[in-house]
């Protein structure tokens, strides 16, 4: 009755094939982009922005290049957090040797230069898998932060070892620093949201993304039919750098603005973006969507709940928190491996075909 796809032709392979091929799924994404661009920078404040939207927005680019090499190209990785403080870290130099470049040109350069970073560390997946590429990229993990912590020209020779984001305009709006609106900040960091996203997708959908994800269900089987491992493991270990030092440098730049790379990208910050990828979904962009989208709203709303309507203390909520997701790992490791996602296409299914018996 309200999800049917009934007259909805297809004239076309082009159009049987595109992202929404039911109507009513592209004019909700159409609206979903109208409402975004046009109505909630009119509408945005600072709790807003500080407390949602920004992290939803950066952790969402972290889950995306974590699902393409997790999800889609099957390399277990546990250096998230240390690939962010390298687009946090090279975002930084940019940002104070080149003060007149725009700072899209900053954070595009820093994706890039995390990108180089993650193919040295993904060399180790033409020889391991699994558990051990894990441990390798866990080694990764800690050794980047103890450079950004030991070698002070990262850090400008700074005293106190942070790194603070000067104040930086695009097109004579403030992005970067105190002075920053929310809604500049915001409309910054969704721009590169949705570029990695049609970015993502369109790869994915491809001939790489192909050989993504004939490496991730039997690499051998798909080295047998002419899928070159090494050109797609550290393809996928370079995109999804990228996108994870696009993410680094906008959480740096413009969320926090100023970061101790111990404290900002630990181990629990590879954590963090390894379940949301397990909650919204491994091998899927909108799940990479949801999944920040929980992880960001869960201790939010558990505030809301917990400390402003039922009076508990902080630390017991905060302790509920981790219950919380440690549970829904668990139940959906088991029970649903796809995720959100999948919960998502179920219900859609049923939708499209109800009433009827299915």
């Amino acid at each position: 009755m309200f999800y049917r796809e009934a007259g909805d032709f297809k004239l076309s392979y082009q159009s049987d094939s595109q992202t929404f091929p039911i109507r009513i799924d592209r004019a909700g994404y159409y609206l979903a982009l109208i409402v975004a661009f046009a109505v909630v920078p009119f509408i945005i404040n600072d709790y807003w922005a500080n407390a949602i939207l920004l992290p939803f927005l950066i952790y969402a680019i972290a889950a995306i290049g974590l699902n393409i090499l997790t999800g889609y190209c099957g390399q277990v990785s546990l250096g998230t957090g240390g690939f962010m403080a390298v687009g946090a870290y090279a975002c930084y130099k940019l940002m104070t040797s080149f003060p007149e470049v725009s700072m899209f040109i900053h954070v595009i350069l820093a994706g890039g230069i995390t990108a180089a970073v993650g193919v040295l560390f993904g060399l180790p997946s033409l020889r391991i898998k699994g558990f051990y590429l894990a441990v390798a990229t866990l080694a990764a993990q800690f050794f980047l932060v103890w450079l950004f912590n030991r070698v002070p020209w990262f850090y400008n020779y700074s005293a106190s070892g942070q790194i603070n984001a000067p104040e930086r305009d695009t097109f004579g709006i403030l992005i970067t620093g105190p002075n920053a609106t929310a809604w500049a900040t915001y409309l910054f960091c969704l721009i590169f949201l949705v570029g990695c996203a049609v970015v993502a997708r369109n790869l994915t959908r491809g001939k790489l993304g192909r050989s993504w994800m004939a490496i991730r269900d039997m690499d051998i089987a798909a080295e047998i039919i002419g899928v070159n491992p090494l050109t797609a493991k550290l393809s996928a270990f370079a995109v999804s750098s990228f996108f994870v030092g696009i993410s680094g440098a906008l959480f740096f730049s413009v969320y926090l603005g100023a970061v101790e790379v111990g404290e900002a990208f630990g181990i629990q910050k590879s954590f963090l973006v390894l379940f949301m990828v397990i909650i919204g979904g491994l091998g899927s962009i909108f799940g990479s969507f949801a999944g920040a989208a929980f992880l960001v709203l869960l201790p939010v709303v558990l505030k809301l709940v917990g400390v402003d309507l039922m009076g508990w203390p902080t630390d017991i909520v905060a302790h509920f928190q981790l219950v919380i997701v440690g549970l829904l790992i668990i139940v959906f490791l088991v029970l649903e491996p796809h995720g959100i996602a999948q919960l998502w296409r179920v219900t859609k299914q049923k939708l499209r075909l109800w009433p009827f018996p299915h």
